[in-house]
């Protein structure tokens, strides 16, 4: 997983966003996928990230002198953890949440960027019908609602079976 900060041309809105690699957020981006959470908007580009890098190894910490010149015990740095606390009933419904989703793909195929071809297929009577799941574009999905073609989206972000270990 890589993750980068995110930001909305529109409304300089800041977010995170996490993917599987450098080239998942290109082609996510190049797909019209990726839009702001505070705004809506789809024009999202990287910010600008500080890199996370280590001391030089020739380098020494910088040791502090007390008064009478003994040398402080250097400190050490304390690990930052961006976990968040979530409420027990919330884990359990989240939990619930993903054994129903789990449920409702078992059956699924994954079709990948392929849904709204696949999607009309199987409404015009072109292929079997069945469930399928996979990625599209909003304009994909408008266009197909104008069909009148039913595609509802997961309630939880699915990998694609060849990015699962």
């Amino acid at each position: 997983m890589i993750i980068f900060d995110l930001i909305c041309t529109d409304g300089e809105h800041r977010f995170e966003g996490w993917f599987g690699s450098s080239n998942d957020y290109a082609d996510q981006q190049h797909r019209g996928l990726l839009d702001c959470p505070v705004c809506g908007s789809a024009n999202i580009a990287k910010a600008v990230m500080a890199p996370n890098l280590g001391r030089k190894g020739n380098q020494q910490p910088v040791v502090s002198r007390t008064v009478d010149d003994r040398p402080e015990p250097p400190t050490v740095a304390k690990p930052v953890i961006n976990k968040v606390a979530v409420p027990a009933e919330y884990q359990e419904m989240i939990g619930k949440l993903v054994k129903a989703q789990e449920k409702m793909l078992a059956n699924s195929e994954w079709v990948g960027d392929k849904f709204a071809d696949r999607a009309r297929d199987i409404h015009y009577g072109d292929a079997d019908e069945k469930p399928i799941h996979g990625t599209a574009s909003k304009e994909e999905v408008a266009d197909l609602a104008e069909e009148g073609i039913a595609a509802l989206p997961l309630p939880l972000p699915v990998l694609p079976p060849e990015s699962k270990n």
